[in-house]
């Protein structure tokens, strides 16, 4: 019989020893892992394939700017170096003045390029799809290396794009969505203006075209009660 092929991943998992969902690579002031400066709240959803956060701005060290903005230029060439392929802006201000393309040499000192795309999932379930999709590239293509997506400050919007993810790829129930998404707004939930977040995770129904193996769940999924990867 064909052999399994290996689950895409290992390298930034090794990379980026996170230990759950929660666990935080870069802090919210941007600073822990210098690689990867320019993001804020850094975290895994799928772990070597998706990283989740927010853009640097406001905590900026040398370029400070107003926190609605998109991923500053040395965070855009940070995630080029580490081997990301594309990341996702979630909101639409001030996208236009963010560079689209990248172009780098790793870590592991090959050519790459970072795409830089702006999706907005909060109003649109064909957005939430889009996205869906391109995750789901990213996991059958280990060529295009890992994906980060991205709000403001890593908690709401990229939040329901990950609770979405959970759903979709790893079987999360609703309820156990609504508590990621809460736990990793770092408190940041109480506005009840945010009980529409949480009815478009509960109410989300995964698409069948997207589905993963029971191996690649086992290596890329956190359990949804602990949130502790494999």
């Amino acid at each position: 019989p064909p052999s399994t092929p290996p689950v895409v991943g290992a390298e930034h998992r090794t990379r980026y020893p996170l230990k759950d969902a929660a666990q935080k690579l870069v802090s919210n002031t941007g600073t822990g892992y210098e690689n990867l400066y320019g993001t804020r709240n850094l975290r895994a959803v799928l772990n070597g394939v998706y990283y989740r956060g927010g853009a640097n701005n406001y905590y900026h060290r040398t370029n400070k700017r107003d926190n609605s903005n998109p991923l500053p230029e040395d965070g855009l060439q940070n995630l080029c170096e580490e081997g990301f392929g594309n990341a996702i802006y979630l909101y639409s201000t001030n996208y236009s003045t963010a560079s689209k393309n990248t172009r780098c040499r790793t870590f592991e000192n090959v050519d790459n390029q970072l795409n830089y795309h702006q999706v907005s999932v909060l109003n649109s379930q064909a957005n939430v799809k889009k996205v869906l999709a391109l995750i789901y590239d990213h996991i059958r293509n280990p060529r295009l290396g890992p994906l980060y997506i991205h709000c403001w400050n890593g908690w709401h919007a990229s939040g329901f794009a990950a609770a979405a993810t959970l759903r979709q790829f790893c079987g999360f129930t609703g309820e156990q969505a609504v508590k990621y998404w809460d736990k990793n707004t770092d408190g940041v939930n109480t506005d009840p203006a945010y009980e529409n977040i949480r009815k478009k995770i509960r109410d989300f129904v995964p698409y069948p075209e997207f589905q993963l193996s029971t191996a690649e769940k086992a290596k890329l999924c956190p359990n949804g009660t602990s949130l502790a990867f494999p």
